[in-house]
């Protein structure tokens, strides 16, 4: 490192990520050549079964052994005087990709030697994961012009109906079909016109990458249909229990808010199963647009190309996983919506039952309040009635003793002037307790 930079602060992935840009570098491919490519899908132990499993390519080989995995490996083995064979495994999100170019000279038929003939006999056969995509795609000159390239094609591809362009301006012509062949292999021609070998690498690797990812990008169409039925089956349900909830209808708020839960517990268990499938089909369908965009194709002799191809097959397939993704998504704020309804119907109940049991406690404590006046004039009389029996008593006894009064005009003077004064401190009382239930 540069002495400028030795006392700056590195950071630890710079270099990782300077060398990301260069990781997957392009291949140079002469003409003629054979290649196959195979996708299998992988899981983290099956990802390191298989870097020991291509280790054991270099043993069988005599080649030395590679000691450290890395996302995009490429090793070449033997000599173009003895058949050389280059091995390419590249390392991504779901899957790996190996492709096979046998560069040995041939004057075989297309596709009766492939890029995998040179393979130790059962080493592909033991190769551990799920096979996504499998094809040939077999590299020769060009003959004199289309017509004859034409001619020459359809007979490699088993009468089946051939896509086909002309991609770079004319460079070359491109040849598949997109279906699968008697040898359970996809494939693909080029008949190279005018192509360097770093051209053709490029191109040869496009429509590697297109094949790959156009059946990537359609392993969310089988889950989008598996799922539709449900789909329909819950968005009639909540439409019945919205459409009860519009109308105003007596219905059972517990048993529809049961519904709901369920409804929008299924939804979230199939937003947890397709949600990533989904986002990968939109991710993988950019990558297919992008690499046929970069080919530049010119239409051959009527034929569908690529492009068109895919266009008219492969988006109607992409835009159906968009669609059922997007009514995941609005089921579950409908569901939503519909719980707040019920919530907000279920509270307004609840408030207008407190409404009531409010205005019965009022009517309650006017009653009260009425028999608390009417037993507090009975008090007012009963501690009147004893008092001045206290003060009878009280006067016979200053009488006996020779005190010269009127007893019955004092009694009688007495019980106003008593009652009175009963019924004032009983007022009092009773005001003395209102005001402390304030302060309380």
């Amino acid at each position: 490192m540069s002495s400028r930079l030795a006392s700056l602060d590195i950071h630890p992935l710079r270099n990782e990520l300077y060398n990301e840009l260069h990781s997957r570098p392009f291949q140079v491919l002469p003409t003629p050549a054979r290649v196959t490519q195979i996708a299998v899908l992988t899981t983290p132990e099956q990802r390191q079964a298989q870097f020991h499993h291509l280790q054991e390519l270099h043993r069988l080989l005599g080649h030395p052994v590679p000691e450290q995995e890395v996302s995009c490996f490429e090793h070449t083995f033997g000599t173009l005087s003895s058949g050389t064979l280059r091995v390419r495994r590249e390392m991504h999100m779901e899957f790996a990709s190996y492709t096979f170019i046998n560069l040995a000279a041939s004057d075989q038929a297309p596709f009766l030697e492939t890029g995998i003939s040179p393979l130790p006999e059962g080493w592909l056969e033991a190769l551990t994961g799920t096979v996504i995509a499998a094809f040939h795609l077999d590299v020769r000159p060009a003959a004199d012009g289309t017509r004859d390239d034409l001619d020459y094609v359809r007979k490699h591809f088993e009468g089946m109906r051939l896509v086909g362009s002309s991609p770079q301006e004319g460079a070359a012509r491109v040849w598949g079909t997109f279906r699968l062949h008697s040898d359970g292999f996809g494939r693909f021609m080029v008949m190279n016109h005018h192509m360097s070998d770093s051209q053709l690498g490029r191109l040869t690797q496009r429509l590697m990458e297109i094949e790959t990812y156009r059946l990537m990008s359609l392993l969310a169409l089988p889950v989008a249909r598996e799922i539709t039925p449900a789909l329909n089956d819950m968005d009639e349900q909540l439409a019945v229990i919205t459409r009860s909830l519009a109308e105003n209808e007596a219905v059972d708020e517990e048993t529809l808010l049961a519904r709901l839960t369920h409804i929008a517990a299924r939804i979230e268990a199939f937003r947890a199963q397709s949600t990533f499938r989904f986002s990968a089909t939109r991710a993988y369908h950019r990558l297919v647009l992008t690499r046929l965009e970069e080919l530049r194709e010119d239409e051959l002799s009527g034929h569908l190309t690529l492009t068109e191809f895919m266009t008219r097959r492969l988006t109607p397939a992409v835009k159906t996983c968009e669609a059922v993704s997007e009514r995941l998504e609005d089921l579950s704020r409908r569901v939503d919506r519909a719980s707040d309804m019920m919530r907000t119907r279920v509270e307004l109940a609840i408030q207008s039952q407190n409404q009531q049991v409010l205005s019965s406690m009022d009517r309650r404590s006017k009653i009260q309040l009425m028999m608390q006046h009417t037993v507090e004039g009975f008090s007012v009389v009963a501690i009147t009635y004893y008092l001045v029996g206290l003060l009878k008593l009280g006067l016979e006894s200053a009488h006996d003793a020779g005190v010269d009064f009127n007893k019955t005009l004092i009694l009688g003077i007495a019980i106003p002037v008593v009652m009175a004064l009963v019924y004032l401190g009983v007022r009092v009382v009773h005001h003395r307790f209102i005001r402390m239930a304030k302060h309380q």
